[in-house]
């Protein structure tokens, strides 16, 4: 699947289950670890499930693949490797302490 592809499938699974604030990174030139990160978030940690799932559900049935999934006992922050490209769900309240659009955009 193309990166473009995968990207607007991503973010249609984050907007089916109402995620808000949704950020998409370009990191290409800061690592080569993935090329993007998108940041998303949830009103409580059941609506973060629920998102994680459905980006996973969207992105395996457009032929994409999931290498992991992290975070599913606190439902906080929820983290999704799909390769080139991170999603991370998270709590307002976490996402202010963590500040990654701030992180990664000083780098």
């Amino acid at each position: 699947m193309k990166l473009n592809q995968l990207l607007k499938v991503v973010v249609s699974a984050l907007e089916d289950i109402k995620a808000y604030d949704i950020k998409v990174l370009d990191v290409t030139k800061i690592t080569a670890l993935f090329d993007h990160m998108i940041i998303a978030s949830a009103d409580s940690t059941r609506q973060a499930k629920a998102l994680a799932n459905n980006v996973h559900d969207k992105v395996k049935a457009a032929g994409g693949v999931v290498y992991g999934i992290e975070g599913e006992q606190s439902g906080d922050w929820m983290l999704l490797d799909l390769g080139d490209i991170l999603v991370h769900i998270m709590l307002p309240a976490t996402r202010a302490h963590y500040d990654l659009e701030g992180l990664w955009d000083e780098l």
